[in-house]
């Protein structure tokens, strides 16, 4: 059994990119450390160590149990490391999920029935439901 593998081999074996190159990639851009100090993919990490990886709004905390340079099933990832992100930082994701759920992206595609009633109801005034206009005519 191995001691020690290489960082974006294990980010990749154990799920948390989908392709290694996406590990790599992430390695260099500096956003995995260990102990505050921006990894390279090619350091080598062993049982034991805490890696932070940058994803979105939070910083991800997790502990590594176990070696694997071979990817595994989602079944198994519990035995290869354990999440210890902070409280903290949970909260944070929750509220930018909750917050993403609400404030819809330009150029996602048209509202659904529900968010278009909700768009309705807000934007209708109702001192103008029940006025006649005349127009004048121009010449």
């Amino acid at each position: 059994m191995k001691t020690e593998v290489r960082i974006d081999k294990w980010l990749w074996a154990v799920r948390l990119f989908k392709t290694r190159s996406l590990a790599t990639e992430a390695c260099k851009k500096g956003k995995v450390s260990i102990a505050g100090v921006a990894a390279k993919p090619s350091r080598m990490i062993k049982i034991g160590d805490v890696l932070q990886v940058r994803k979105a709004p939070i910083v991800c905390s997790f502990k590594v149990l176990a070696l694997s340079e071979n990817r595994m099933g989602a079944k198994l990832v519990p035995e290869f490391m354990e999440n210890v992100t902070t409280a903290d930082q949970l909260e944070i994701l929750e509220l930018a999920r909750i917050s993403g759920a609400l404030n819809r992206a330009k150029g996602t595609g048209r509202p659904t029935k529900k968010e278009r009633r909700d768009m309705d109801e807000f934007i209708e005034l109702p001192f103008f439901i029940d006025e006649e206009w005349e127009f004048e005519e121009e010449a």
